[in-house]
C-alpha cells in the first residue's frame, strides 16, 4: 500500500485552490447554487468525517459531532485534549471534512486549516450538554478544532449540481482571505 505524503497532500490542496468567494469560471448564480446545497447538505448530514494526517503521512479519519458552520463555513468541533487527531494537526494543519446525504445523493468536502483551541470563552460558545459524560471534567480534557475552509467541492443531484462529464471533477469554490 502507498502512503499519501504530507508533501502530497499539500500539493493536492493547492492545486485545488460567501464572503470572498474566487473562481472565475464559476457565474455568480451557480456560486449562489453551490452555497445553497453545500448547507443543506451540513443540514442533512449532522455528522461529518474529519480527515487529518498521521506522521506516516496515512489519512485518518473518523465521525465527529460538528457545531453549525459560521457565515463563511468555519466550522468548530470538540474533542479529547489527549486525541490522536490534536497531535495530528499540530503536525500538519491541513485538513478535510466529508459530509454525506445519502437520502439526497450529495456530498460536500470542506478543504481547510485547522487550528486547536482551549479558550474557555470558546469551550463555552461550542459546547453540547449530551457531551457531559464524555468530559466528566469539562471544560479541563476539552478542547476545541477550528477549521478554516480553503476550498469547497460540492455534488447535488437535487441541485444539478454534477462532476465533469469526463473527469467527474466535482464544481470547487475557494475561499478568499484567511488561511
Amino acid at each position: 500500500m502507498r502512503s499519501f505524503s504530507k508533501s502530497a497532500f499539500l500539493i493536492f490542496c493547492l492545486f485545488f485552490s460567501v464572503e470572498g468567494f474566487s473562481q472565475e469560471n464559476i457565474p455568480d448564480s451557480s456560486k449562489t447554487k453551490i452555497i445553497v446545497a453545500a448547507k443543506e447538505i451540513i443540514s442533512a448530514a449532522g455528522n461529518c468525517a474529519l480527515i487529518t494526517l498521521d506522521d506516516k503521512g496515512l489519512p485518518n479519519v473518523r465521525t465527529m459531532d460538528p457545531f453549525v458552520p459560521e457565515k463563511n463555513f468555519t466550522i468548530w468541533l470538540g474533542t479529547n485534549s489527549k486525541s490522536r487527531k490534536i497531535d495530528q494537526i499540530r503536525n500538519n494543519p491541513e485538513v478535510a471534512l466529508y459530509y454525506f446525504d445519502k437520502d439526497a445523493s450529495a456530498y460536500l468536502t470542506i478543504h481547510g486549516t485547522a487550528k486547536i483551541s482551549n479558550d474557555k470563552k470558546q469551550k463555552k460558545k461550542y459546547w453540547k450538554d449530551k457531551w457531559e459524560a464524555f468530559y466528566p471534567n469539562y471544560p479541563e480534557g476539552y478542547s476545541l478544532i477550528k477549521v478554516t475552509p480553503q476550498w469547497i467541492e460540492v455534488i447535488s443531484e437535487r441541485h444539478k449540481i454534477f462532476g465533469d462529464s469526463i473527469t467527474w471533477k466535482a464544481p470547487v469554490l475557494h475561499f478568499e482571505g484567511e488561511r
